[in-house]
């Protein structure tokens, strides 16, 4: 017998624009990140270990998606490349320092894409617009 709440998350992954499943990864590795320090912070680091690697998958996610054609797509890869290591290091060494600090720029990137979501893409066009005469007024 289907699992209809099975189903229906399916169905809900399915629907989603790209951009909703960008903030729905941002999200999860938030989560992730959250849940796998709470394990280390309990000493249960076989459940650290696997939240951190559902972080990283996640974040994998988000590489894999990047259209390298596109200038940001490269910045992008360099933050989640960094992302990816910190949470790595923090898994591997049991250290949260670092991964504490990288958490709130995570959720920050989530935001931002959160607020891109509920643009418009004259209000998109009209940004780039005016981030390109600022850029030109500084180089």
């Amino acid at each position: 017998m289907v699992n209809p709440y099975a189903q229906y998350k399916k169905q809900s992954v399915e629907t989603m624009t790209p951009v909703e499943v960008v903030i729905r990864l941002y999200s999860e590795i938030e989560k992730q990140c959250a849940i796998g320090m709470d394990f280390v912070e309990k000493k249960n680091y076989a459940k650290s270990n696997d939240a951190f690697i559902r972080a990283e998958d996640c974040i994998d996610a988000l590489r894999e998606a990047l259209d390298m054609s596109i200038p940001i797509s490269q910045n992008l890869d360099d933050l989640y490349v960094f992302f990816y290591k910190t949470i790595v290091k923090a898994n591997v060494c049991k250290d949260l320092t670092d991964l504490k600090k990288v958490v709130p720029m995570i959720a920050e990137l989530r935001d931002t894409w959160t607020q891109v979501s509920q643009m418009t893409r004259d209000e998109i066009e009209a940004q780039e617009k005016a981030n390109e005469k600022k850029r030109k007024k500084i180089g």
